[in-house]
């Protein structure tokens, strides 16, 4: 199996998750959130569906200058606009992967803000990173709904809510 390949299917897998937890959010708790240091959980869960996007930056750039293309929070307001979002960000990084060749993984990519340099690594290592952050986030986004007790669905095999002791 090819790395991209690889990234395909590990990408897909990650997708089933995520779409489990979205469509458990409800809209009138898109404004909550856990702690004042916190995101929100539409900040949250908006996030974790741009991420499949990175995708197409990492393969189709060689850097990201934040200083000259500021973050913009994409505009997500309920659970249906965020699946919708979710599945357009996914399909373009599906598709940027489908057409990249392996020898790309081994270029560099940087991200950087001016002269201020935040990580410079091959675009394999950038794709990993872009998995581990969807992991990442969406394990945030289960202690959200957990304490909003909502029942949160497995992951990797059954959660709690699918059990019982």
């Amino acid at each position: 199996m090819t790395t991209i390949k690889m990234f395909l299917s590990e990408l897909e897998k990650e997708a089933q998750t995520t779409r489990k937890m979205f469509e458990r959010v409800p809209d009138e708790k898109f404004q909550w959130q856990p702690h004042p240091k916190s995101m929100t959980v539409q900040k949250l869960v908006a996030h974790i569906a741009e991420l499949p996007g990175w995708i197409t930056t990492t393969l189709t750039t060689d850097e990201l200058d934040l200083a000259e293309v500021p973050y913009k929070a994409p505009p997500v307001n309920n659970t249906a606009e965020l699946m919708t979002f979710f599945e357009q960000k996914l399909n373009e990084g599906k598709n940027h992967l489908e057409q990249a060749q392996e020898q790309q993984l081994t270029e560099n990519w940087t991200l950087r803000e001016g002269n201020q340099v935040y990580s410079s690594e091959t675009k394999a290592e950038v794709l990993r990173m872009v998995y581990c952050q969807i992991v990442h986030h969406r394990a945030q986004l289960g202690v959200y709904l957990r304490l909003l007790d909502i029942p949160i669905p497995g992951s990797y095999g059954p959660s709690a809510d699918d059990v019982s002791f």
